[in-house]
């Protein structure tokens, strides 16, 4: 799941600036800050490079608490969320997440959005910040006549992320950890935490408190994410260090966006937008199509874009010249080439050593191993298409 700091269209920028209920924390480590979609949150501590070498090796811990939740409760909840989103959400099971999209009528992305049922007949959706009220706004609209009540929590939870190699074992040695139930026991959550598949969570609690333990993440790394009250957060942020040590660096979202970019995930903003329909961004697969019923976009997701549409493509290239948002793409090198698209995300890739990028091509230009040209400030660099992601962690 993605999380832009990119005011979507349409959307109002924030009245007041917000903080984190780690901002304490950030500050005191020396944090660098930036906006981001009015929030302030650290956009690095020490290096970029260090803090990407650190997920990519160990771990880094991350301060998400900027993303939006908003929970649907009662029976006519799954059913809301088929109507109201792209996906087949009365599918998953109890405890299991789901990668989906809410799609404007014309099919346009409004938002990606990763949905955990956290019960029988509850979910909690989570958006991108700078999209999170107008998610909130449109499920409230979509689930009219649904019997299901929907509320935005984002305000009454907190996010951490620990992702990398080693985020594993550095939970399963924190203290205070325990299951959600009778008895609390620490046995029980390492069990569970061993147990825990890709894309599923569980109710655990740290210290007494409840947080939902989930393995999802954005960084193309195994990894967890903690919900939990925001007065319990600089708590476990600490607990999560102390018992780390060397092994847990704090990052900003500055490393968060090119492990997101070497791992081939898409940005709100950037990649996905209004006028962006989910073929055109290689998530046609994430429309549940077959599903009974109707829901918002289905009629221009079954029409298409039109044939001459860009598509989203990945890119590689030699040396240190990184594309970036808003480069030109050119199908040859001279003055006569014709521009076939744009530059969506770029940068010289930490773990790789060389630079990698997407963009949105014409499709008689998309096909793998094309050799296309970006203009790199005034330079034609050479680049071949390819399908990312561009790294693949070792399982």
């Amino acid at each position: 799941m993605t999380d832009s700091g990119t005011t979507a269209p349409g959307t109002a920028e924030p009245a007041t600036e917000r903080r984190s209920p780690l901002d304490a924390v950030h500050r005191a480590a020396g944090a660098s800050f930036t906006d981001f979609a009015g929030w302030q949150m650290p956009v690095r501590y020490s290096s970029d490079l260090a803090e990407h070498h650190a997920v990519r090796t160990h771990s880094g811990i991350f301060d998400l608490s900027h993303m939006g939740e908003i929970v649907l409760l009662g029976p006519g909840s799954a059913a809301a969320l088929d109507h109201a989103l792209a996906g087949r959400l009365s599918a998953i099971a109890i405890g299991q997440a789901k990668y989906s999209l809410l799609l404007a009528e014309d099919g346009g992305i409004i938002d990606d959005l990763v949905v955990y049922r956290t019960g029988e007949d509850r979910f909690m959706v989570v958006a991108n910040a700078a999209n999170a009220g107008m998610v909130a706004e449109e499920l409230r609209a979509r689930a009219a006549g649904f019997d299901t009540f929907v509320s935005d929590e984002s305000d009454d939870i907190a996010l951490i992320a620990l992702q990398g190699p080693d985020a594993r074992a550095v939970i399963l040695e924190t203290p205070g950890f325990g299951v959600d139930g009778p008895g609390n026991d620490a046995e029980d959550f390492d069990a569970s935490l061993d147990a825990l598949k890709y894309y599923r969570a569980f109710p655990a609690t740290f210290e007494g408190e409840p947080v939902l333990v989930a393995r999802t993440g954005y960084t193309g790394e195994d990894g967890f994410e903690l919900y939990l009250a925001p007065d319990r957060a600089p708590r476990l942020w600490e607990a999560l260090r102390e018992t780390g040590g060397p092994r847990v660096t704090p990052c900003g979202l500055a490393s968060r966006d090119t492990l997101r970019l070497e791992a081939g995930m898409p940005l709100y903003g950037h990649e996905l937008s209004r006028d962006i329909l989910p073929v055109q961004a290689g998530l046609g697969r994430v429309v549940a199509l077959d599903k009974v019923g109707d829901f918002v976009g289905r009629a221009a997701v079954e029409r298409g874009p039109a044939a001459d549409a860009p598509v989203l493509v990945g890119l590689t290239a030699e040396g240190r010249r990184a594309p970036r948002a808003g480069y030109a793409v050119f199908d040859g090198e001279g003055d006569d080439a014709r521009e076939v698209g744009e530059i969506t995300s770029g940068a010289l890739s930490p773990t790789l050593g060389h630079p990698v990028a997407m963009a949105f091509v014409a499709p008689d230009a998309a096909e793998p191993g094309r050799g296309l040209y970006v203009d790199v400030r005034g330079t034609r660099v050479a680049a071949s298409v390819v399908t990312p992601p561009f790294y693949q962690r070792t399982k």
